[in-house]
Parts: structure tokens; sequence; C-alpha cells
């Protein structure tokens, strides 16, 4: 079956729309704002919330008119990353890089146009970066995303990517052009760095994991620019470019 040919259970992709909806949120949702979003009758989507508030995905507040994600989503999404092979195998690869730099350390998937945080090491310093297992973040204005959108041909990656690029902060790559050319380099050197495009005052590292063709997941490490000086930066690349050997290696 084609996806043209392909008609979704409207009640299914409904729930679905609702639960990807609350997930992106930074706050519980009322039902008004779901209702406009997702261009759904407020009394279909009455039903559908109190099923889900009773089956655990959805919370709702002591009003009952505010939404938000409920411990079911959470266990369900644990046990993806509990039971995920790549996750499995990388979590020797993040202590390791962890241990050789002290700075904060991710394992990131390909999700469209998106790259979505699988796995974290923390930083041993006060000051770090903010990121949380599920986060999902525009693929091209992170060094977890370049690094897999460079493993990609042009048009792979035209394909991917939507026609407007958005912007993070003032140092994300916008235009198309300009992001092809970084590509370019990131193939070159074999490693991609995130300058500040995704959080002021951070800079990323990483490298794609040669676990599949094309690749979808990637390690990164992550500082604050004021602990970064040209031999600690060098150092992390170096590291990081060892990735691939540790990983495919028995001994780890």
């Amino acid at each position: 079956m084609t996806d043209a040919q392909f008609q979704p259970v409207k009640s299914a992709d409904r729930t679905l729309e609702i639960l990807e909806v609350l997930a992106d949120a930074p706050e519980r949702i009322g039902l008004g704002h779901l209702a406009r979003t997702l261009s759904i009758p407020k009394s279909s989507l009455h039903g559908i919330l109190r099923t889900m508030v009773r089956r655990g995905w959805v919370e709702t507040d002591d009003s009952g008119q505010l939404f938000g994600l409920g411990v079911r989503s959470l266990l369900v999404g644990a046990s993806y990353v509990d039971r995920d092979d790549a996750v499995t195998r990388a979590q020797p690869l993040l202590d390791w890089l962890n241990a050789q730099v002290g700075e904060t350390t991710h394992l990131g998937r390909l999700d469209g146009s998106d790259v979505v945080y699988l796995a974290k090491r923390e930083s041993s310093h006060p000051l770090r970066m903010y990121s949380a297992i599920g986060r999902r973040l525009p693929a091209h204005a992170t060094a977890l995303g370049k690094a897999l959108l460079a493993a990609r041909d042009d048009g792979e990656v035209a394909d991917l990517l939507p026609a407007r690029l958005p912007t993070l902060t003032l140092n994300t790559i916008g235009d198309r052009d300009d992001l092809l050319a970084e590509l370019d380099r990131i193939r070159a050197v074999g490693y991609a760095i995130d300058r500040e495009e995704n959080s002021e005052g951070i800079r990323c590292f990483a490298v794609s994991l040669r676990t599949s063709r094309p690749p979808v997941d990637a390690v990164s490490v992550s500082a604050p620019t004021l602990r970064l000086d040209t031999r600690t930066e060098q150092r992390i690349i170096d590291v990081l470019v060892q990735a691939n050997e540790r990983l495919l290696s028995p001994r780890t």
C-alpha cells in the first residue's frame, strides 16, 4: 500500500496527534487551544481526552480544563529507550566520552528533519547546558543533526528539511545554500560543530555513528564557550573521532 492509498483510522490518528501536541508543549494546554490546534470539535476532543485521562496517557489539573502528558506516556517512552539496541550499545561509549572530557555527552537520532536526544551523561561542572531525553530539535541547528545530514547527499537533505529553516539563535544557519556548504565541510573533516546555533553560549561537537547506512545515530560533546579554548576544542574533537572505533570494537 502506498502513502497515497493509506487511510488512517480517524480516532487513532486523533489520539496520536493529541499526544504529539502535548509532548511538544512546554506546559499544560487548555481544551480550546487543543481543539483549534488540531481542528477537532470540542465535543469529540473532550471524549477522547476523558478516555486518555482514564488510561493514564494524559493528566489534567483540578479544574479539568488543562491537559498534559500522563505517567503512561513516560513509561512507554522509557521502555523505548531501554529496549533500543543502539542505545544499549552506545552507553559505554557515552561513559567513556564523558570521562575523557568531563562535559555533557549525548546520543541523538535523526527523525525526519529533527534530531531527538536518546541518552546523555551530565557534565562534571556546575555550569552546563540544558537538555532532556526525548527533546526534539531541528537537525540543521545542532551538531548531532548536521553530522547525520552530512552523511546523506544533497538531494536527500533537501527532501528531509522543511522549506524554511527555523532559526533558534542569531547563529543558526537559515539559508539552504549555506547549510549545504557547511555539510560539505563536515564531510571533509569528519565531524560537525554547532557554533551557538542551538543555544547561545554553548558549542557542540558531534560525529555520526557507523552502525547503519546511512547512519541514523550520532554522539556529541557540549560545553559552555567560557570553558573552551583552541586546545580544549581539539581535545574534544580528537576524542570524538575515536568514537566509532571504540563502539565497533569488542573492547567496548
